[in-house]
């Protein structure tokens, strides 16, 4: 169980109404907290007193050598947020510069091959039966609705019965990664499919209870992202696709939809840019960038469409090679 964090610095107060008010708007804002508590606890175990933030202060606190320019980054942002903060309360405060570099990982998402995708979802089904489980229940459901969707797998995990509307084939997915919902339509083989599973595996279930739950030590809980990780390692093995360093992850089910849209979407002739803004909302990205560069992405993997998407949209393509970014 986490120890909760001991407020104890001259910014004790003013620190945790900040992050108060910016939840109270909306944000998740929880790696900016664990910012705003480290610097709680470097502010008091320096010896610093009051309730004034110089430049020397908010400096010696960004700019640890032990840590990597990305914390810079993020320090630089959250600190700079917090002095304005602080200095519409009144406060003296040094508005620190956001002068580092917001690295962005190279890495490339696998993109599951048709005949991936048919080895994974047959070890899914033929796994061996296990006592103490959902999963030979609950993963054959859960992985074709990733498949299917596109959906991150906290999405998945946080859905309970309720957001499902098996008459429509609509799921609502709450306060997502940009703390905002959105109705997501699925298609007609996946929703008959959520339809059989929650009519016998949650007949007697209330609303409230998750779509895609585990079973721990007998009892009834919400799958974490582990659990699905370690079971989907489980299937990659059966199935053998090597697993490596870069992945495939449970995340790639995500990235693979996307590119196979695009691709999809090409070959047939359809305005990009006008489909574009459809795989964004859907998807759930906070702007046309993410969205964007799965179509520089789906060029890249398939050199017979590239002179084609370059031809005719050559400007929503973005220049260079994958720029990977948690989407």
């Amino acid at each position: 169980m986490k120890t909760a964090h001991e407020w104890r610095s001259g910014f004790a107060q003013t620190a945790q109404d900040y992050i108060s008010f910016k939840k109270q708007t909306g944000m998740k804002f929880e790696q900016q907290e664990r910012y705003l508590r480290h610097f709680d606890t470097f502010y008091y175990r320096n010896g610093f007193e009051g309730a004034v933030l110089t430049k020397e202060i908010v400096n010696d606190f960004i700019y640890d050598k032990n840590e990597r320019p990305s914390s810079h980054h993020n320090k630089e942002v959250v600190m700079r947020d917090f002095a304005k903060y602080l200095m519409y309360r009144g406060f003296r405060a040094y508005v620190a510069d956001v002068k580092t570099p917001k690295l962005r990982s190279k890495f490339i998402p696998h993109i599951f091959t048709d005949d991936e995708t048919r080895r994974i979802f047959t070890s899914i089904d033929n796994y061996p039966q296990t006592r103490f489980s959902y999963r030979n229940i609950v993963d054959p459901v859960l992985f074709r609705f990733l498949y299917g969707t596109g959906v991150r797998i906290s999405e998945a995990l946080n859905i309970v019965l309720n957001d499902v509307d098996t008459q429509t084939g609509i799921v609502t997915i709450r306060a997502a990664k940009n703390m905002k919902d959105r109705l997501l339509p699925m298609a007609g083989s996946l929703t008959n499919r959520i339809a059989a599973y929650i009519e016998s595996f949650h007949e007697y279930n209330d609303d409230d209870m998750w779509l895609f739950p585990s079973l721990h030590n007998g009892k009834t809980r919400q799958m974490d992202t582990q659990t699905a990780y370690w079971h989907f390692r489980d299937y990659l093995l059966m199935a053998d696709i090597p697993h490596t360093a870069n992945g495939p992850r449970v995340h790639d089910f995500r990235h693979s939809l996307a590119v196979k849209c695009f691709k999809k979407w090409v070959l047939a002739g359809e305005d990009l840019t006008v489909m574009l803004p459809y795989l964004s909302a859907y998807m759930g990205h906070s702007n046309f960038r993410a969205t964007q560069y799965y179509l520089r992405l789906t060029s890249d993997l398939y050199p017979e469409i590239l002179k084609q998407v370059e031809a005719e949209f050559g400007y929503v393509v973005p220049e260079g090679g994958f720029d990977y970014d948690e989407t």
